[in-house]
């Protein structure tokens, strides 16, 4: 019976120092890759020189870089280590591709991923999320509804196209489909599509390659509509609607000139919201140029009406006062009449015979001259008595 107990005991012990322990660690030591190897690092990690490194990238507009290149230095069994297919190694650890991008104008501040995946086969995966600000050349000549088409170009610095060949691992209907599902929100902008293409151009006698992804977007009128061509269109409106207004007031002048002034509050405005890298003049400030000049020659004849209305005015008054000025004179002539040297130059006399009688009739003077009709009458008579 004891002889029997050893024995399992036995067959128990061996069976538990056979069962295999596995650990990332054991990958690591088998690469090489916990001591300080320098060949990991500064070099391009293939086995022959000739032979290019093929480096797989993929965008999506939610700023995700995704980088995959394959590291022929780097390789395991799986079946070795317990079926581990990939582990995850510092960044500094191994070679990366220098890619850069060409539009890009400010240093990237975003946070980056310190680890890389490295898989059993030497393929490598790099993800980073980046901000990116480029340069677009923009075309707002219909603007606020315009579409516009960006370029994202990615590129190797030292390394042409016999070294490192960049190819996308998405194509362009994949990679329009996946930025669709994780943007979750478009702001100003509506994203249409996301297109990638290769190009290669020559620079010294050595080819490089280039890989270009085309952003697609269209801009969300609504808000410039709102905020920018009613006002535009309510302001021209009540500028018409000020020919109402009576042209004796000044406030019909006074309320063109606010008018206008608005509308140039508002020029300010546009022009701080184009960009001015356009070559063409924008269809909306031909618009507000074209409403601005209406409503200046509106202006105009206003004042031109308002001028015409205050130079009648002064005609009329200066008539008036020539009359007044006619009628002194007058006055003062008849008062010049009264004198004793010119009495008998200002009688008359209309005489009148019928039905053999004669009658006389006095042309009547001045009330002030009243008290002299009797030597007149006089003097009238005596004529009158000569002439019958």
């Amino acid at each position: 019976m004891m002889h029997v107990a050893f024995l399992l005991l036995i067959v128990f012990t061996d069976g538990a120092s056979s069962k295999k322990v596995c650990s990332y660690q054991d990958v690591l030591d088998h690469l090489n890759l916990t001591t300080d190897n320098s060949v990991f690092k500064l070099t391009r990690p293939i086995l022959d020189y000739t032979h290019p490194t093929i480096v797989e990238l993929d965008i999506i507009l939610y700023a995700i870089l995704a980088v995959i290149w394959n590291n022929e230095r780097i390789s395991w069994d799986p079946a070795r280590f317990c079926g581990i297919t990939q582990i995850s190694v510092p960044r500094d650890m191994l070679w990366k591709p220098d890619l850069f991008i060409y539009e890009m104008i400010q240093r990237d501040d975003s946070p980056l991923n310190p680890y890389m995946y490295v898989s059993h086969d030497g393929t490598i995966i790099s993800e980073e999320d980046m901000k990116v600000v480029s340069t677009c050349k923009m075309d707002v000549h219909k603007f606020p509804f315009d579409t516009q088409r960006c370029n994202i170009t990615i590129g190797s610095a030292i390394h042409c196209v016999e070294e490192i060949r960049l190819l996308p691992f998405s194509n362009s209907s994949r990679a329009t489909q996946f930025s669709r599902e994780v943007m979750k929100t478009q702001g100003e902008w509506e994203f249409l599509q996301l297109s990638v293409a290769n190009y290669n151009f020559t620079f010294h006698d050595r080819q490089w390659e280039q890989l270009i992804y085309t952003f697609t977007m269209r801009r969300r009128p609504l808000l410039h509509v709102i905020n920018f061509l009613l006002p535009i269109l309510f302001f021209l409106s009540l500028d018409l609607a000020s020919f109402f207004i009576a042209d004796h007031r000044g406030e019909k002048l006074g309320f063109k000139v606010t008018v206008l002034l608005a509308i140039s509050v508002l020029l300010l405005i546009l022009n701080d919201i184009l960009p001015s890298m356009s070559n063409k003049t924008p269809l909306i400030a031909t618009y507000c140029i074209v409403i601005f000049a209406l409503m200046l020659l509106s202006l105009l004849e206003t004042i031109l009406v308002t001028y015409l209305m205050e130079k009648d005015s002064a005609s009329q008054e200066k008539l008036r006062q020539t009359d007044n000025w006619e009628d002194k004179q007058e006055k003062v002539k008849i008062d010049n009449c009264n004198t004793e040297e010119k009495r008998q130059t200002c009688c008359s006399c209309i005489c009148k015979v019928s039905d053999g009688e004669k009658q006389h009739e006095l042309l009547p003077v001045a009330e002030e001259v009243q008290r002299y009709r009797f030597r007149c009458n006089i003097i009238i008579a005596s004529q009158v008595d000569k002439i019958v």
